[in-house]
């Protein structure tokens, strides 16, 4: 039995690796590495500089914008506040003109000279 798998059943104290004490059939245990140390298996340990990934990086560049500058942001408002206006603008101008003209067919039927 490995140390690393090695469990402690905390109802009987009886050492097993499965998912249930054999003993007591309890689900309850402790990993014995929690107090007994286990050495590296690694020969060489592991560097603390992570490893550089061109994928990962290139990721993180993509994730995060470029900062933007206060002016930069009143401007794209500015622009957009621009746009919605004149289109506003163009819409009422571009609404029925018919209803505000005379009706000139409706003079000659009600009996009078045209």
């Amino acid at each position: 039995m490995q140390l690393r798998t090695a469990r402690l059943c905390l109802d009987c104290e009886e050492v097993h690796d499965a998912q249930q004490c054999p003993v007591c059939a309890s689900e309850t245990f402790a990993y014995l590495t929690r107090w007994v140390p286990v050495p590296e298996r690694r020969q060489r340990p592991r560097t603390t500089e992570p490893a550089v990934n061109e994928t990962a990086t290139a990721y993180r560049q993509i994730m995060q914008p470029p900062p933007q500058t206060p002016w930069r942001a009143i401007r794209n408002g500015a622009v957009g506040l621009a746009l919605f206006g004149v289109a506003g603008w163009l819409w009422q101008r571009s609404g029925p003109r018919d209803a505000t003209k005379p009706n000139t067919t409706t003079g000659s039927a009600r009996g009078g000279t045209p």
